[in-house]
């Protein structure tokens, strides 16, 4: 871990694009600002760790089982009434 000393006012660079200035020091707190482009994501470590967690439970939770997606699917389709003089696509007219 990179450990700076700032005063207020002063910044900090992160690579090219992100900036991180001391807005005010009042007592054991610090005031930062941040400025990054909107392509990367700024977030305070616990509403980070929250947006992880949320993300992974929906991706365990949200994964549907294929099988029975197909099966429904297939059902479906089998059960579909079809217009009079339609062919059902098997074989073609004699």
């Amino acid at each position: 871990m990179l450990v700076l000393t700032r005063h207020a006012d002063e910044r900090i660079m992160i690579g090219d694009e992100v900036e991180i200035t001391i807005v005010e020091i009042k007592g054991d707190k610090v005031r930062i600002g941040i400025s990054a482009p909107m392509h990367i994501a700024v977030h305070r470590r616990e509403v980070y760790l929250a947006i992880k967690a949320e993300n992974i439970a929906a991706a365990e939770s949200a994964a549907p089982d294929l099988d029975q997606v197909a099966s429904a699917l297939g059902a479906a389709l089998l059960s579909k009434p079809q217009k009079p003089g339609s062919s059902s696509g098997r074989g073609g007219s004699q």
